[in-house]
């Protein structure tokens, strides 16, 4: 993929995330994904890890609907209810196995009051580019 992770001089070196990352393409934007299945019901209720994965394998069909992959995620936005520092692990152990080896996209965690649905916990947007298809 044609995307630049930067590391920019005189910021600390980021963890689980790029400070940074540029590309060009088409801009495929995700709304927050939660955790419905797909016939709308809330899986893992009270349960952050099961949400997170959840979320993330929404995230992944969204961006797949978009002709997208994982790859091309430049950022994302996690909101969770509640946050408390403890909670950072679960979702980033859950996070890194859906990005895999791919450089991870430049990314905010944002605690919130409350999502749509009190049994919600966390939420993820997201922002790829896909690079559009070589002319010939």
């Amino acid at each position: 993929m044609g995307h630049q992770h930067l590391q920019p001089a005189g910021l600390a070196p980021p963890r689980g995330y790029s400070h940074v990352v540029s590309g060009r393409g088409r801009q495929v934007f995700i709304a927050g994904q939660v955790a419905f299945d797909a016939e709308g019901r809330v899986v893992g209720a009270g349960d952050l890890r099961a949400q997170t994965e959840q979320v993330f394998k929404n995230l992944g069909v969204a961006l797949g609907a978009a002709g997208a992959r994982i790859e091309d995620v430049v950022k994302t936005t996690i909101f969770v209810v509640n946050y408390q520092p403890e909670q950072r692990a679960v979702i980033a152990e859950v996070r890194s196995r859906f990005y895999g080896l791919a450089q991870p996209p430049a990314s905010t965690l944002v605690g919130v009051q409350a999502l749509v649905l009190p049994e919600l916990l966390i939420e993820v947007e997201a922002i790829a580019l896909v690079e559009p298809p070589e002319t010939a």
